[in-house]
């Protein structure tokens, strides 16, 4: 493909979208067709909820990838990062001159260009931390813009076209297109960025953990002067990329040099009520409905980053507090029978522990079941295949789901469920591999009893269980 097309024209009014069905490719869709542009798109997996929420809003998807669909040669078409370079479509818009951008570009150039960007990046707690922050702001008057990852329940959307000033943005490590193999977020000029975590992760682009670092240290390299990153630690790895950084870096977490503390917290049903500190003099007390120790850490960095733009302590107390989560974060899918199903998309070692914890604080008195699909490019491998047989400890049952597309991954760099369910029985946990969802499904059935819950951890689908399970319970 020509590199000189790949720019953003100034004068556009029809635009084409390959690979539309993505969740962050059909929100940015349909804030084109809110800006006023002629939208169409074009994708292989046409179902729902995306195929639906595109409707919905107007949009016609052409299902499949056919090279007619840019015989109107559109003034601009926008290439997911699912999208090949033999993708039948991306060779005729290679054959056509056409101009073409990455979903980041098409972001940065229509929804940042004017407004002041606050990025939340890192490996763990990105769609949290960025989904806080966005209702804090609306909460408060501010009419923010947002592009996060996941379903806000306060919006019902995972995005918004807002008149303020600050858009929030989700900052994701993972590459661009297939004609920028950089990571996304090196597209953004933040005026506020936020850097939770540093871990091993997406083995399908990273060679490993320094491969990471090294991007990472490239976004950090790249931020303007005026420019504040907020960053957690109590991470080594950040640590690394931030310690020769005063000047751009304040801390947050539970150190004692950190800025942004957290202080004693106590419950009071299903409320996490606890005081925060800025500099070591009190700044607020706060309430949450999410539970765990990483929800208040991803709640500091979204207060630290709320005070740096102007909103009072009492402002973000009130957002916090009316916050009503994330689709698939700890969420209540149903009760059946007094048996509670959630769902959640932990997958990497380190998400699946710290949301055992945190459900494990949040329901003490019955049985933790976890089940665990490996569905990533990373958990399907084998290089999390002992750290994984440590993350359950909490949990009283654990199911471990054989990887569904395990075919995707060589043989001798696939993780074993077999394997993994082994290590934990040495652990003394009452732990079982399956090879299909519906054998887990009649599995959970027999055993579970009242007060128990069944805790769902998959990026994906998983088969529908949740919803199938209910009806079975």
């Amino acid at each position: 493909m020509d590199p000189l097309k790949n720019k953003i024209p100034s004068d556009v009014n029809t635009i084409h979208l390959i690979a539309v069905c993505g969740t962050g490719m059909a929100a940015l869709a349909v804030m084109l067709k809110d800006l006023g542009f002629q939208v169409s798109g074009s994708d292989q997996n046409v179902y729902p909820p995306m195929s639906t929420f595109l409707t919905d809003h107007g949009i016609a998807i052409a299902e499949g990838f056919r090279p007619a669909y840019l015989d109107a040669c559109p003034d601009l078409v926008i290439v997911g990062n699912a999208v090949s370079r033999d993708n039948p479509e991306a060779m005729r818009l290679s054959e056509l001159g056409l101009n073409y951008c990455s979903m980041p570009q098409a972001v940065n150039h229509f929804l940042a260009r004017d407004k002041k960007a606050l990025v939340i990046t890192g490996t763990h707690g990105k769609t949290t931390t960025a989904s806080l922050l966005a209702w804090i702001l609306f909460h408060a008057g501010r009419d923010p813009s947002f592009i996060i990852g996941g379903i806000l329940k306060n919006f019902k959307s995972n995005h918004r076209l807002g008149q303020g000033d600050f858009v929030v943005i989700e900052g994701d490590e993972y590459d661009t297109a297939f004609f920028d193999k950089g990571p996304k977020f090196l597209h953004y000029r933040p005026h506020t960025a936020v850097l939770t975590s540093v871990e091993f992760d997406h083995a399908d682009i990273f060679a490993d953990l320094n491969h990471v670092i090294r991007t990472f240290d490239r976004l950090l390299s790249g931020l303007p002067d005026t420019c504040r990153v907020f960053a957690f630690d109590g991470d080594p790895n950040v640590a690394t990329l931030t310690n020769t950084r005063p000047d751009l870096v304040k801390t947050y977490g539970y150190g004692p040099d950190a800025l942004w503390r957290p202080g004693i917290e106590r419950r009071e049903g299903h409320w996490t009520i606890f005081d925060i500190f800025r500099a070591g003099k009190l700044f607020g007390t706060f309430r949450t409905r999410l539970p765990g120790r990483h929800n208040r850490l991803n709640t500091l960095a979204a207060v630290a980053v709320a005070d740096r733009i102007g909103l009072t302590a009492p402002e973000i107390a009130a957002g916090l507090a009316t916050f009503t989560g994330i689709r698939r974060r700890q969420e209540i899918r149903g009760v059946k029978r007094d048996i509670t199903v959630i769902d959640d998309f932990a997958h990497h070692p380190t998400a699946v522990l710290e949301t055992i914890a945190a459900i494990r604080s949040q329901y003490p008195a019955g049985r933790l079941i976890a089940v665990f699909e490996p569905r990533t490019n990373t958990s399907m491998r084998n290089v999390f295949q002992k750290k994984y047989a440590t993350v359950f400890d909490q949990a009283d049952i654990i199911c471990i789901r054989t990887p569904s597309m395990r075919h995707k991954v060589p043989a001798d760099q696939r993780l074993s469920s077999e394997n993994l369910v082994a290590d934990l029985v040495r652990r003394k946990k009452a732990a079982r591999h399956f090879d299909d969802t519906e054998t887990i499904i009649s599995y959970l059935t027999d055993i579970a009893a009242a007060d128990d819950v069944i805790l769902i951890m998959s990026n994906g689908g998983f088969d529908n269980i949740h919803a199938r399970l209910l009806d079975q319970l």
